[in-house]
């Protein structure tokens, strides 16, 4: 039997959109979603702003599009309360009124081969559309999603503070993953922003030592704050790659690159040591070159990572909750959405922002 736990909910709410026509985010007055036969219906709590929410306003190569055209709500990363449960939902944590954080695919299986690395490659889906992006998203009062996509929330994680860690953590979790590396080596994180704060958290936690790398020395100063060991501006650093290499006694076993910067991917073998990872998170808006004779001679490595998939999550946010990993967030209103963007895009953000509901 369906759960639902409010009778009494409004017919419009307040969303921002992306207007195609205009290449801008304008915030309208939209009717509340009707949840489908297997969605929850969550009252959102606190919808956080991503990087990839706002490159589609910029021209890329990426092939990455926004929709049909119509109008369409942006965001992927949030948290919220459910309101409603469909009978079809096996998960019993997945009930009215419990605080969870939810993913954005829709119109995939989960089951097959593809929907184990990400849920774009399902094979058996028939339309698979990701919220925020060719699906109404999560800047909105209230999301209709999968049910699969939820996540309960461990009792000591506050709604809204959690809310980065449903595309950043997990990014995060998994790019710092991704590297393999053992306790005590060296890892640097290039870019020490929204992903970047994060990622070292995790590292430390792991036992990793950290390096941040990043070309805003106040997001050095968080990266500082999340315990890096040692952090490096190459903007007013000319000699820095050789500095990490005697710091490290011959280069970082690893370096994780959250950043969008061709030219921060192209100086990343520089701080490396022979055989060390590159792992691939940001996504530039140009292609990157590299001599495969570096990679097939085992100079270094590259690997890559990303959000995943639903059923990746949760050791993710067990070990955030575990270890007290939180991110670092300043807050807005609905309105003040192209705001946020502006200061996403002069790279003036630290850590990251987002909505608070009432």
């Amino acid at each position: 039997m369906a759960q639902n736990g409010n009778s009494a909910l409004p017919a419009t709410q307040k969303a921002a959109q992306y207007h195609s026509s205009e290449n801008a985010i304008r915030v309208n007055t939209i009717p509340v979603p009707t949840p489908a036969d297997d969605e929850i219906l969550v009252k959102v709590a606190c919808s956080s702003l991503c990087h990839s929410d706002v490159m589609l306003l910029e021209p890329n190569d990426a092939g990455l599009v926004l929709g049909d055209g119509s109008p369409i709500t942006i965001g992927h990363e949030a948290t919220g309360i459910i309101v409603s449960v469909p009978s079809s939902c096996t998960n019993p944590e997945i009930v009215v009124g419990a605080k969870v954080g939810f993913f954005c695919p829709t119109g995939c299986c989960y089951e097959c081969e593809g929907c184990q690395v990400h849920n774009l490659f399902c094979s058996n889906g028939a339309s698979v559309r990701m919220q925020g992006f060719a699906a109404d998203g999560f800047f909105q009062e209230y999301v209709a999603t999968p049910w699969r996509n939820a996540i309960a929330l461990p009792e000591s994680m506050d709604v809204c503070e959690s809310a980065p860690l449903f595309c950043a953590g997990i990014t995060a979790w998994h790019g710092v993953h991704a590297a393999k590396i053992e306790k005590g080596q060296w890892m640097a994180i290039i870019g020490c922003g929204g992903l970047g704060h994060l990622g070292i958290q995790y590292a430390k936690a792991l036992g990793y030592k950290v390096i941040g790398i990043d070309l805003v020395d106040g997001q050095l100063d968080e990266a500082k704050s999340m315990g890096a060991d040692a952090v490096f501006n190459p903007k007013t650093d000319s000699e820095y790659a050789s500095k990490i290499k005697a710091l490290t006694d011959g280069g970082c076993h690893a370096a994780v690159n959250f950043t969008a910067s061709t030219a921060a991917y192209e100086s990343t073998p520089a701080v490396l040591r022979i055989n060390g990872v590159m792992v691939a998170v940001g996504i530039p808006n140009s292609p990157l070159s590299f001599q495969p004779m570096d990679v097939a001679m085992g100079k270094f490595r590259i690997v890559g990572a990303s959000n995943g998939t639903p059923q990746q999550v949760k050791p993710c946010i067990e070990f955030s909750a575990k270890h007290g990993i939180k991110p670092h967030v300043s807050y807005y209103k609905i309105d003040q959405i192209n705001e946020m963007i502006d200061i996403l895009h002069k790279g003036e953000a630290r850590g990251r922002l987002a909505v608070k509901w009432d």
